[in-house]
């Protein structure tokens, strides 16, 4: 997110013969593609003309892409946002791009790693957290694990009393 934008998708194949882009959703708020108005595709801006979902797909048709041919062409692409069109959230809510890369501290303070990515897994995301000796430490996304996240900062606080 270097140039201040958010990923919220990647371009799949075309669809049909008009140029419809057919788009993997990568948010929580799949919902957020209605009111979308342009997005960044690779280095251009698209003017977004019509949404609509077919499975598990976005559809989009854009007014720069108007056959099969230009579509094909924007696979594989990531669609980005402007940061400030992201989806608000709400108190306590943070977004998984501003997660990952934080440092990971224990209740004193000591650096256990940093935050290499995030899986979803149903009940509670759980960070994956890179320590210096290459091994990956699994931390559960709850409150009673987490205690502090500090994105201003650059961190994470984490108790991993055992129980």
């Amino acid at each position: 997110m270097a140039d201040g934008r958010v990923v919220i998708g990647k371009a799949g194949a075309p669809h049909g013969l008009k140029g419809e882009l057919r788009v993997i959703p990568l948010t929580d708020f799949p919902e957020r593609f209605e009111s979308l108005r342009e997005v960044l595709i690779g280095e251009r801006i698209y003017h977004v003309e019509r949404v609509h979902y077919h499975r598990q797909f976005v559809l989009l048709t854009l007014a720069e892409c108007s056959s099969r041919e230009a579509a094909a062409k924007l696979t594989g692409e990531l669609l980005r946002v402007a940061r400030k069109d992201a989806a608000p959230l709400a108190e306590g809510e943070f977004y998984t791009f501003d997660i990952i890369g934080l440092a990971a501290l224990d209740m004193d303070g000591k650096r256990l790693g940093a935050v290499s990515h995030v899986l979803k897994t149903g009940s509670n995301d759980v960070y994956v957290v890179k320590k210096p000796d290459g091994a990956e430490l699994l931390v559960p996304a709850l409150k009673k694990v987490v205690r502090e996240i500090n994105i201003a900062e650059g961190f994470l606080r984490v108790d991993l009393q055992e129980e």
